[in-house]
């Protein structure tokens, strides 16, 4: 009778065991499930003021002429980037924009994305919204390209501490944004790699308003990179 009793308990304690172990598994699985490696190239796209004063569609300026903010976006996305980008609303607060994006892609690196694999590509005020978004990332790895807006009042009127890896552009003519990064690049602590083109289409601030192959090439080429 003892012998009956002792088996039937090793029995039922084989199968809590079994049990348990099914359910540990099982957690393991679901665990695994929520961080997935992400190995898509995302680019996220900050537009100029004029998009913010004009919207998307209707965004001209009497100067520079049509900002083609559709056919940037286009163009990165044939490049098999998953664009990320939106039509900010008039008078965007730079650094309540900034946090958020740094929150958001915090959040997506967290989720499985590797931080090599996203780059902020900032053009006129965009690119005052990356650097701020660079400085409060304070992330090594993740990829940045500024263009159009590096200047003194930058560095008068804002905290930039630049972080990841820095690629600015700049028109020789533009007289509105401004020309070399240099200056806010000595200021930076975080920069793991920075390089710096200077191109020359003539079209001053313009240069920004279309997909030129100018700045298109050099970003897709930056944003694209295989870590070593």
């Amino acid at each position: 009778m003892k012998n009956i009793v002792l088996i039937k308990f090793i029995t039922v304690l084989a199968l809590f065991s079994s049990f348990l172990l099914s359910c540990n598994q099982s957690q393991k699985t679901i665990e695994s499930k929520q961080i997935v490696k992400d190995d898509k190239k995302y680019l996220y796209y900050l537009h100029g003021r004029i998009i913010e004063d004009m919207g998307a569609n209707n965004a001209v300026s009497e100067r520079f002429g049509k900002y083609e903010y559709k056919k940037i976006l286009k163009t990165f996305e044939k490049k098999d980037f998953e664009v990320i980008s939106e039509a900010r609303p008039r008078n965007t607060d730079v650094n309540d924009y900034s946090t958020k994006l740094a929150n958001e892609i915090k959040s997506k690196i967290k989720s499985g994305v590797s931080p090599e694999n996203i780059t902020v590509v900032g053009a006129s005020k965009g690119s005052l919204i990356a650097m701020l978004t660079s400085t409060k990332l304070a992330n090594k790895k993740v990829n940045f390209v500024l263009m159009g807006n590096c200047n003194d009042w930058i560095l008068e009127n804002f905290e930039v501490n630049l972080h990841g890896r820095i690629l600015s552009i700049y028109e020789k003519t533009d007289s509105v944004g401004g020309n070399s990064c240099k200056k806010i690049k000595q200021n930076s602590k975080g920069i793991k790699e920075y390089k710096e083109i200077e191109i020359n289409t003539g079209l001053d601030h313009g240069f920004l308003y279309e997909p030129l192959k100018e700045w298109i090439e050099p970003t897709i080429k930056w944003a694209k990179f295989t870590k070593k």
